[in-house]
């Protein structure tokens, strides 16, 4: 059996193609982070590394001499991180991540010793749930009807809009923001309201870098403008 230091994997200067590169994906989903050689030869003998430097020990997977080795691979990624051999006969060496979570966000190295060759890519793991919105009773000082949104499970962190049925921006206090130990984001915001048109509103929670939104929305019957000092819990839908 051939001997491999894992700990030269990493000699001399290597030649980084490209910034990194974001995937994005959701929790649970199996997702392809892209290693292509400049080159399409026959990777399938050669040695290469995919790495994350934030980590100890940084290996994801690694490749020598036809197999995978695992000695050393981090405990996180065991059973979740394989490579394709046919794609690898095309100097395809991108990687396969099953089951992804949120603490597999982070920047990837894709490293091939022999060519001095290496490719970053930055992956973006997102949660989302939907918000839910209550009556939290009558504001003393104007009358108007206090609606509470609170949505729970987020990452990154997200932003948390009201609208009116026409689809205008609310004034709302400003948003209260808790990071569980889990890492995932609870976020809650009260808005009080007048007596309008329609008496319908909506709770807008989003995340621009991945792209997600999810509504609440409310309709409150005229009679609970009327001084109601009853606190109601209205269901979203």
């Amino acid at each position: 059996m051939t001997e491999f230091k894992i700990d030269l994997l990493f000699p001399g200067q290597s030649q980084e193609v490209g910034p990194p590169q974001p995937v994005m994906a959701m929790v649970g989903d199996d997702i392809v982070l892209p290693c292509q050689l400049e080159t399409p030869v026959d990777a399938v003998s050669m040695t290469m590394e995919w790495g994350r430097p934030d980590l100890d020990p940084r290996f994801v997977y690694v490749w020598h001499d036809g197999q995978e080795l695992l000695v050393e691979q981090n405990k996180a990624y065991k059973g979740r991180a394989s490579l394709s051999i046919n794609k690898l006969k095309h100097g395809d060496l991108s990687l396969t991540l099953s089951k992804v979570n949120i603490s597999d966000n982070g920047i990837y190295r894709c490293y091939i010793p022999k060519l001095s060759e290496e490719h970053l890519v930055e992956l973006l793991v997102g949660a989302v749930s939907l918000p839910g919105i209550s009556l939290a009773g009558i504001h003393e000082g104007s009358g108007g009807l206090m609606l509470d949104c609170r949505s729970e499970g987020w990452y990154p962190e997200p932003e948390v809009f009201w609208l009116d049925r026409e689809g205008n921006l609310l004034s709302a206090g400003p948003t209260e923001t808790v990071r569980g130990p889990d890492d995932l984001y609870t976020v809650s915001s009260r808005v009080t309201v007048e007596k309008r048109h329609s008496n319908s509103f909506t709770c807008r929670v989003q995340q621009n870098r991945i792209n997600q939104i999810r509504e609440a929305h409310i309709h409150v019957p005229d009679d609970f403008f009327i001084g109601s000092i009853k606190l109601y819990s209205l269901c979203c839908h």
